[in-house]
């Protein structure tokens, strides 16, 4: 009788380690699934993004959390190019996040981060200071504009981080790349005048007459929390071109 027992006990045990490894083995293969962002934009529709945090982990922390915060709410699309890409966020001269991100790609240092810039994918616009030799200082200058690629541009690769892709909405996209902006020059006669504002400068050929607006953003993290971004100080270009103007006067 009582080794009947032992052995009862026995076969309950291996039942139970058995049943407690294929549940462990089960939670450690199953696919995290990555953050769907919908975007939902006025008279357009919407656009839904499923973001790669194994690509880009701090560019999708940080856009996860201005998308939680209702960071986008209201902002709009502010530059389109058909054949190109639409650009959202704060606009130029709008109050701009007083922080920026390092810049996950591979002229940075980044060798993580392989995905191509092709049609539907979102990458981070940032400054770009080349011209001036200063081509790094350009690359830790995103914060929050954001672009959806409308067409395959392969020369951006390795220098803007792409961190996700349009799995719903290319459409909407396409739509929102095409709309009726100020000015365009393909459009001009040769001897057509370049149309400017009121104090003379040239007018974007890329800014829409209307700007789509995202009336709403939110993101669906299936429990996974990203965390804090790192951030890092943004590049002082006032400060920097006042330095070189005044020690140029120094020097004459």
């Amino acid at each position: 009788m009582k080794k009947a027992i032992i052995i009862i006990v026995c076969i309950i045990l291996a039942i139970a380690i058995i049943l407690l490894g294929y549940g462990y083995a089960r939670k450690m293969t199953e696919e995290v699934k990555n953050p769907i962002v919908t975007m939902e934009i006025a008279d357009y529709g919407t656009i839904k993004v499923e973001l790669y945090p194994d690509v880009a982990p701090n560019t999708v922390a940080n856009f996860v959390k201005l998308v939680q915060e209702g960071y986008y709410d209201g902002l709009d699309f502010h530059r389109t190019i058909p054949g190109f890409m639409i650009q959202g966020g704060q606009n130029i001269g709008a109050d701009a996040l007083d922080y920026c991100i390092p810049g996950e790609f591979m002229a940075n240092g980044f060798q993580q981060n392989t995905l191509k810039h092709e049609k539907g994918v979102i990458s981070m616009a940032r400054a770009d200071y080349s011209s001036m030799g200063l081509a790094e200082e350009g690359y830790n200058s995103a914060s929050d504009q954001f672009f959806i690629m409308d067409e395959t541009t392969a020369s951006l690769d390795g220098y803007y981080a792409a961190f996700g892709r349009v799995i719903e909405g290319m459409d909407v996209v396409e739509k929102i790349a095409d709309v009726e902006v100020i000015y365009r020059s393909d459009e001009l006669a040769e001897d057509a005048e370049v149309p400017t504002d009121e104090e003379g400068n040239q007018i974007a050929s890329d800014t829409p007459v209307n700007k789509p607006v995202i009336t709403s953003m939110t993101v669906e993290t299936f429990g996974v929390d990203y965390g804090e971004p790192e951030t890092v100080e943004p590049f002082d270009y006032t400060s920097w071109m006042m330095e070189q103007y005044y020690s140029g006067q120094h020097t004459h």
